[in-house]
């Protein structure tokens, strides 16, 4: 079968827009907040085989390419001709999922007129899976909670009452968590449906062709690109926090012909006193996603977009760890691999790299009082984002991956704790020709007197976000409990009275700050995004006079006094 080009593009925006579905149905019908409002979790489409075809666009791109890897290594345990209709695959063993054991991989398959002609993928963090309440402190995986081998969940559209009744009696918060799950089965269910109707409309037996189309087109789009570049290898390193003691991630990034090669030779061994170990999947999926990011940035993700792209780890290092590594906190290695990815290819193609962003402070509530019953709820603040060759940094919002934070509203309601305030933090940004985003500051004050678990993981606070090609630094971050800079970062008592500030990092800045034109530092500072003391010391502007009419005026004011004193014409 042969696809015009634009019947093809009809066809794969439709399957695009199914999982886009799913992801919708999800959120709708999930019981937790790491799910329904911190949209931590992804959806994608596989083909019979377990390729990757389609993710729903506000999947994180993590996830979705390490589902079909996942999928793939189920099916070897329970081989493709011996599923069922209504049969749905489970695991969240670390070392074939998304490598820490919150998150649950369900896959489903899907039969047309008794045909396999595709799989649906889930991966979700759920609320708790048993184990200590600390993300950080480890000495090995078993301490950290329940693991689920390959099983069924589900078996032709029945619940395995032996699964369910595992995963019920090993965590805190059994019908958050099953009810999580059972939604996202649910959710299979109107895909598969979808599906079925695609099929239908085009009078398709299967989806063989269009997946091969699909894949084939993609992995040439992205080699073409590669060969674009020269052929040759380029080297960047990245020290960061880690907890008791820093890491560093090193990559040699190597270019030939129509391949990308990444060698993480010379980066740290895997720690056995902290659980921020990655296994090789989730790595392997993180490092792929800067290089789709900057080589084909319009396409669809899937498989295709990986086929020219190799990596190699050295087994027992921080990004290939070894069974049974601590792993619950592996985001604090794999938060740094993009910007690792981006500084490698930062003199490659100046235009298309982004500078370090602030990270991310997770935090989450878990407990018991008489007005909220069992809680468990989680929030994921994060920093600026870094500046690029044309741009500031934005504000905070989340990178690498696309999840959302909890709303005020909705965290007060289901816990008994307080967030007395969110703000930016002025000066934060890493100055640069473009400017890092700013991080922000969150009050959070214990409302209980039978008290909560608070567990916080934060980062960056030793090693701020790196900027690029001259780009300087974003602040560090800090945690302040109790007016006490906190350095352990174990399960809190959070009692009533007590009140802990996180102070999320900015963003690293682009280029260099005196490159900086006048009028954006005097705007900048007309907004308060940068004080008159690091508009002088980082940027050698003078603002002498302005802070006492910026406390006179509005904002808008400010700004047209501002441009009308520098005689500039910046919109």
């Amino acid at each position: 079968m042969t696809f015009d080009p634009i019947t093809l593009e009809i066809q794969w925006q439709r399957l695009v827009n199914i999982v886009d579905e799913i992801d919708n149905a999800v959120i709708r019908t999930s019981f937790s907040t790491i799910v329904g409002e911190s949209h931590d979790f992804g959806c994608a489409l596989m083909d019979a085989e377990g390729s990757g075809l389609a993710q729903a666009q506000w999947s994180p791109p993590q996830f979705c390419t390490m589902l079909p890897r996942t999928t793939k290594s189920m099916l070897k345990r329970f081989p493709p001709d011996t599923l069922k209709d209504g049969d749905v695959l489970a695991t969240n063993d670390p070392w074939i999922g998304s490598t820490h054991l919150p998150d649950y991989n369900l896959v489903s398959p899907v039969f047309h007129k008794g045909r396999l002609v595709a799989f649906l993928g889930t991966v979700a963090h759920v609320s708790d899976v048993g184990g200590h309440l600390g993300d950080l402190e480890a000495q090995d995986m078993f301490m950290e909670g329940t693991r689920v081998m390959p099983n069924k969940f589900y078996s032709q559209g029945q619940v395995v009452p032996v699964i369910e009744e595992f995963i019920s009696a090993n965590c805190r918060v059994p019908d958050m968590v099953l009810g999580d799950l059972h939604a996202i089965v649910g959710t299979h269910r109107i895909g598969i449906q979808r599906i079925q109707e695609f099929l239908d409309d085009y009078g398709m037996a299967d989806m063989d062709d269009l997946a091969s189309e699909i894949l084939s087109r993609s992995e040439q789009a992205l080699r073409a690109s590669i060969r674009d570049l020269p052929d040759g290898k380029s080297h960047y390193s990245v020290t960061a926090d880690g907890y008791l003691e820093p890491f560093t991630l090193n990559v040699e990034l190597a270019i030939k012909d129509d391949e990308i090669h990444l060698d993480f030779e010379g980066t740290s061994p895997q720690q056995w006193h902290s659980a921020i170990n990655a296994a090789f999947n989730i790595s392997y999926a993180t490092a792929v996603y800067p290089i789709k990011a900057m080589l084909a940035p319009y396409i669809f993700n899937n498989d295709g977009l990986i086929r020219p792209v190799k990596m190699t780890a050295p087994e027992g290092s921080i990004v290939n760890c070894t069974f049974p590594a601590p792993v619950a906190a592996r985001a604090k290695v794999i938060k740094h691999i993009p910007p690792l990815i981006f500084g490698a290819m930062a003199e490659l193609m100046p235009q298309s790299v982004i500078a370090a962003a602030g990270g991310i402070f997770p935090f989450h509530i878990v407990g018991h009082d008489d007005r909220h019953g069992r809680h468990a709820v989680h929030v994921l603040p994060h920093g600026g984002l870094g500046a690029t060759h044309n741009a500031d940094g934005l504000l905070p919002r989340a990178y690498p991956h696309n999840s959302t934070v909890t709303p005020t509203e909705m965290f007060e309601i289901q816990c008994p704790v307080l967030m007395t305030h969110k703000r930016l933090i002025p000066d934060s940004g890493g100055p640069g020709t473009h400017r890092g985003g700013l991080g922000q500051e969150i009050g959070l004050r214990a409302m209980s007197e039978q008290g909560t678990t608070l567990t916080i993981r934060p980062d960056l606070m030793k090693y701020p976000a790196e900027g690029l090609r001259g780009g300087h630094r974003g602040t560090p971050g800090d945690v302040i409990m109790n007016g006490e800079k906190m350095e352990r970062f174990v399960p809190y008592q959070f009692k009533s009275g007590d009140e802990v500030l996180l102070r999320v990092p900015g963003g690293g800045g682009y280029g260099p700050p005196n490159e900086r034109t006048r009028e954006d530092v005097l705007e900048d500072v007309a907004l308060g995004l940068v004080s008159p003391a690091q508009a002088s010391e980082a940027y050698g502007v003078q603002v002498e006079g302005l802070q006492e009419d910026l406390e006179a005026q509005s904002m808008k004011q400010a700004i047209a006094q501002v441009q009308a004193n520098s005689h500039g014409d910046h919109p």
